[in-house]
């Protein structure tokens, strides 16, 4: 359960090429230290560029901890579907699946924590893929949490 499908070296390696050789066709992304860096609400140029070209592709829906107002501002700036605090592992994912319309082994779960991200999508049936952080500077309990990830940060079966 607590296993990553898929390790990627850098969020912008998830492509629409990559999803389809996959048999995906949706994605529920992450937001802090997946999308844009912790703490900051406009994403990197490079990460705006590259989710503006999966969205075209693929739909693709925020699932995010974070506090609804900030959220909110983000959501609106970037287009996408989503909503926060989606109090993951537990919940939040069926309701992403029910907006995308697909099944969950058709869904890309993307983000950087092993007990949120790649946990919650195991639960739910779906494609986890676990990215590294964008910052090292987190919130304190993130980054006791991240000691704690450490052995999971790797493909489910322990490859690679």
């Amino acid at each position: 359960m607590l296993f990553p499908r898929a390790v990627l070296p850098s969020l912008l390696h998830l492509t629409p090429q990559w999803l389809e050789e996959r048999g995906l066709k949706g994605v529920i992304l992450d937001l802090d230290n997946t999308l844009l860096p912790y703490g900051e609400e406009t994403p990197l140029p490079e990460h705006r560029a590259w989710l503006e070209a999966l969205k075209a592709e693929v739909p693709v829906y925020l699932l995010s901890n974070a506090l609804p107002e900030r959220f909110r501002r983000i959501q609106e700036q970037l287009g996408l579907p989503g909503h926060a605090p989606a109090l993951k592992p537990w919940l939040g994912f069926k309701r992403a699946l029910e907006v995308l319309g697909f099944p969950a082994r058709e869904v890309a779960v993307v983000g950087d924590q092993v007990f949120t991200d790649v946990l919650g999508g195991n639960l739910v049936g779906a494609y986890t893929v676990l990215v590294p952080p964008l910052r090292e500077k987190e919130f304190f309990y993130t980054r006791f949490i991240r000691m704690l990830e450490a052995p999971f940060r790797k493909p489910r079966g322990g490859l690679g």
